[in-house]
């Protein structure tokens, strides 16, 4: 999809979030259940993301039984009422998730395992690729870059035009800039203003209820950041993002539904 031209707005598909995690940065979206996914597909939700390990900065390394058993069997109830996505790091973790129904690999580290790569390859599943510096236990430990928006936007695409010459189609990757993975708040700023060097691959964000919307609008406590999560749902739209991740599926999709009849 390419970036909107006046008139021509399309709302963004709604990727709905389940932590099956007790230490997610936002303590509602921990636990996360079957029901509160069928909840969030009854809401509008194009996606349900299940994830067993946190990546929230600063956050520890679980072992992979431990993420099977978290989110597995979430992914086989979950994939019988709508389209999942797994977001994990783990080629085995991932494996098993499509063999459980799961349709994407979200990928914080940006298919920095080879296996995984092959994996993506063989099973011709959809594929997020997302930028994250370092690793979750340090990636907020001071993040540098000569050129954000270059550095960040070349490793997605030179990782999403690997798979489209090894024969994966392109229609099939999305691409994550990874906000508040390895990123200051201009960092973040900078990438979510230039999403359009990403095209003409399909775009992801997400930013719901991100420390840089706390930062923005001085609101420390996640529960307090949906108004500042909506507005960059918002220029998601205008932008013509083409998924967005959220933890509020309802109100996301009153905003677009809004939008889009006002936009006519």
């Amino acid at each position: 999809m390419a970036v909107c031209e006046e008139g021509d707005w399309s709302r963004p598909q709604i990727m709905g979030i389940i932590n099956a995690t007790p230490d997610s940065f936002h303590p509602a979206s921990r636990y996360g259940s079957l029901k509160r996914a069928i909840k969030m597909l009854s809401d509008g939700a194009d996606w349900i993301d299940v994830g067993g390990e946190s990546t929230r900065p600063g956050a520890e390394i679980i072992s992979i039984e431990e993420e099977i058993k978290r989110v597995i069997p979430l992914v086989k109830e979950i994939s019988k009422h709508g389209d999942v996505s797994i977001d994990t790091r783990n080629v085995k973790v991932a494996k098993l998730a499509l063999e459980a129904g799961a349709k994407m690999i979200n990928d914080v580290s940006g298919l920095r395992d080879p296996e995984m790569m092959e994996l993506v390859i063989q099973s011709e599943c959809y594929v997020c690729i997302m930028h994250m510096l370092g690793e979750p236990g340090n990636m907020q430990s001071n993040p540098e870059y000569t050129n954000v928006v270059s550095e960040v936007n070349q490793l997605l695409i030179s990782k999403a035009r690997e798979l489209v010459d090894r024969g994966h189609s392109m229609d099939k990757i999305f691409l994550d800039p990874g906000i508040g993975f390895g990123k200051t708040l201009p960092h973040n700023i900078e990438l979510l203003q230039s999403s359009e060097h990403l095209r003409p691959y399909s775009v992801l964000w997400g930013v719901s209820r991100k420390s840089m919307i706390g930062e923005i609008c001085n609101q420390p406590d996640t529960c307090n950041r949906l108004a500042g999560s909506l507005a960059i749902a918002a220029k998601a739209f205008y932008q013509g993002i083409d998924i967005v991740r959220v933890h509020d599926v309802r109100e996301h999709n009153d905003l677009f539904s809004v939008l889009e009849t006002l936009e006519g």
